[in-house]
């Protein structure tokens, strides 16, 4: 059965599904053109307030579909088509969305995986959780783009382990290395992650997209850098929006708000 990545819509949490039966969720070419897809219909919702993408029958994303990687891999072109435009068209999408992203992360999380969980705001994993990316036993590196993600999100050190030792982590490794968020048990996973998305959903999300989108113009800048003029020109017109009154009106007369 070919792999697919569905977009469900429930008020205002949509749920990204990563799903190849029999593949472990791996990625398929036309599964990267869909992440692409669904990230941009998130993005254009105005309903949706959080979204959570995770795999199927216990697991997250295995990687790539190794399966098709002889019909474009021996030809540079083709191969850099591949990650520039369909790997990283897909990611792109996810590290664009405004939207919050929780990542529900269970079983492997490998190569393809854990490029797309370090595109996600809150990660949070089940203890059976394991971590890699062991492209070198396949006899290549890590396309440059997403190198630069996974290190940003995972850690270098931690990221050199994977690439040049074929290290594999589990989920309280990857939380003590700071690149998950929380862990749970298996079994209380599905609970933790609705909760949390729940939690996303009930605050302001006119907020919500300014934090991300302050966040991504402000990566890597340390503190003390002066900011870009067009940031700190446009950084207080949300004063006089509804969300803005409404979320200070409803803490003066003591109810929760209604965003």
């Amino acid at each position: 059965m070919p792999g697919q990545v569905r977009l469900a819509t429930q008020g205002a949490i949509g749920r990204v599904t990563l799903s190849h039966p029999g593949k472990l969720d791996a990625m398929s070419r036309a599964m990267w053109r869909e992440l692409r897809d669904a990230f941009l219909s998130v993005q254009s919702d105005p309903v949706l307030r959080c979204v959570v993408i995770g795999g199927e029958n216990g697991s997250f994303c295995a990687g790539g579909d190794i399966a098709e990687y002889p019909s474009f891999r021996f030809d540079p072109e083709s191969l850099r088509r591949f990650h520039e435009d369909e790997v990283w068209g897909g990611l792109a999408a996810m590290l664009a969305c405004e939207v919050p992203v929780i990542a529900r992360i269970e079983g492997a999380c490998m190569g393809a995986g854990i490029e797309i969980a370090s595109c996600c705001d809150i990660r949070i994993a089940g203890t059976g959780a394991r971590f890699g990316a062991p492209i070198g036993r396949l006899g290549f590196p890590m396309a440059p783009r997403e190198l630069q993600l996974v290190a940003a999100r995972a850690g270098e050190a931690t990221l050199r382990e994977m690439l040049l030792e074929g290290v594999q982590l589990d989920a309280r490794e990857m939380k003590a290395r700071g690149f998950l968020h929380r862990v749970v048990p298996n079994e209380g996973l599905a609970t933790e992650v609705d909760a949390s998305a729940e939690r996303v959903a009930q605050l302001a999300p006119q907020a919500a997209r300014m934090n991300k989108r302050l966040l991504r113009r402000l990566a890597d800048k340390p503190p003390g850098t002066p900011l870009p003029e067009d940031v700190l020109a446009r950084a207080y017109d949300y004063a006089t929006s509804a969300e803005h009154r409404e979320g200070i009106s409803a803490f003066l007369e003591k109810r929760p708000p209604r965003f």
